[in-house]
């Protein structure tokens, strides 16, 4: 295309992030030259506040805004920095409220496409939806059918080259223990417990922590400390201090286990997906860490635990004001924390929380919900690292629901504007 025009992409989470944006705009630059691509965040109450940091890192785009100016962009077309814009372009919707692109789109008078992974919306404004499955096409209204297009997973487009990577028999469990305060509380506490009697049982086992983009190493190690994190003294979990060894940050126990930082220095994004295929098994919170190891066929364990619900006082939104009350917080937090652990309980036997799970809509990894203790998963693991055909099995399955690469290339083709102008 000799035209020079305009790709602005509409995102939000952490997981649309890595796994949707991250692919595409790798695949645009393939596919396009004449064109600037540009990303503009909304709101969603999973982000960190890092996340146009994460995709300015992303040498593909060329200009990108926050979530905290996105109102007046949605409401005004102004962004906070003047942007202008070409005569000729696309808006691409790959996260957030799928009215936003319809609005937007039609402000800067732009072709509409939209990544729909479980049903497409406003048919008769959008230009074009590339798709994730046939069920999204069967389920939409027959007169726009010629709208939608069967793009496929774009989170089996995460991996990378790394199929080339054989796996290795190799003793090492990753720990993902989330990037959000909420799943750090208990989140690093529980990985530092497992990693120790996981230690007992193997010793030869190594640990490693990819350390969310978002969260420093300082940030982490607090979570390990009872003196910021009171779950570790009530639990009687171990902590964990901070070491340096060589340069080499760690997390090690009372008891010597050291589990391996590797931060966004040491593990850049292209080679973090090769640095979690080399792990034997990965044990994880729920959330997109579990797409991106399924689109690795990275076995996992996926954890869910409820050992301390009062924890939601650190929560955003009504929830959290509720529990902070005076009087009356800890009331409402008894009963919010009974509620949920009844819902979570009634799940656990047959549970849906993992990607790979609800793609395949039986569970393929394992999902431990509830208060259980850190002794079981660790003898899980341990049993899974000792049973290779049980791993294999695990892996053709997440190679089997995670689909073929090539989501990217297919929803780039649909950006494209008359070749011909």
């Amino acid at each position: 295309m000799s035209q020079f025009f305009d790709l602005l992409i509409l995102s939000n989470g952490p997981g649309e992030i890595a796994t949707w944006v991250r692919p595409v705009v790798e695949e645009v630059r393939r596919q396009f030259e004449n064109l600037r691509i540009s990303v503009v965040l909304s709101p969603c109450p999973h982000a960190s506040g890092r996340e146009a940091e994460i995709v300015a890192s992303y040498p593909e785009v060329d200009r990108v805004q926050g979530a905290e100016v996105f109102w007046d962009f949605l409401l005004w077309g102004k962004t906070a920095e003047n942007w202008d814009w070409c005569d000729r372009g696309v808006v691409l919707f790959l996260g957030g409220d799928r009215l936003f692109p319809v609005l937007i789109g039609k402000r800067l008078g732009y072709r509409i496409v939209i990544y729909a992974e479980w049903e497409a919306q406003w048919y008769p404004w959008v230009d074009r939806f590339g798709v994730a499955t046939q069920q999204v096409i069967d389920n939409a209204p027959k007169r726009y059918a010629h709208k939608l297009t069967v793009v496929g997973n774009l989170m089996a487009d995460a991996r990378g080259d790394t199929d080339a990577i054989p796996h290795t028999a190799n003793a090492t469990i990753g720990f993902l223990p989330g990037s959000k305060p909420l799943k750090l509380t208990l989140g690093v506490p529980l990985s530092l417990a497992i990693a120790d009697r996981i230690h007992q049982l193997r010793p030869d086992i190594q640990f490693i922590v990819p350390v969310a983009p978002t969260v420093d190493l300082e940030t982490l190690a607090k979570y390990a400390d009872p003196q910021f994190n009171r779950s570790i003294s009530a639990l009687n979990w171990p902590a964990g201090q901070l070491m340096f060894d060589a340069d080499i940050p760690y997390l090690v126990t009372p008891s010597g286990v050291k589990l391996r930082l590797w931060t966004q220095t040491a593990a850049p994004s292209h080679l973090k997906t090769s640095l979690l295929q080399q792990c034997a098994l990965c044990i994880t919170t729920v959330g997109a860490n579990t797409a991106e190891l399924a689109a690795l066929a990275v076995p996992m364990l996926v954890l869910l635990p409820t050992h301390r619900l009062d924890v939601m006082r650190a929560w955003d939104g009504i929830p959290g004001l509720l529990a902070r009350l005076p009087g009356v917080g800890d009331r409402f937090t008894q009963l919010f924390s009974w509620i949920a652990w009844k819902w979570l309980d009634r799940k656990a036997g047959g549970s849906r929380l993992a990607w790979p799970n609800i793609w395949a809509n039986e569970q393929i990894v394992p999902e431990f919900v509830g208060q259980f203790p850190p002794e079981d998963i660790a003898h899980h693991a341990v049993e899974l690292l000792e049973n290779p055909a049980e791993l294999d099995r695990i892996r053709q399955n997440l190679a089997r629901v995670r689909g073929e690469p090539g989501a990217a290339e297919k929803l780039v083709q649909q950006l494209i504007i008359d070749r011909e102008q």
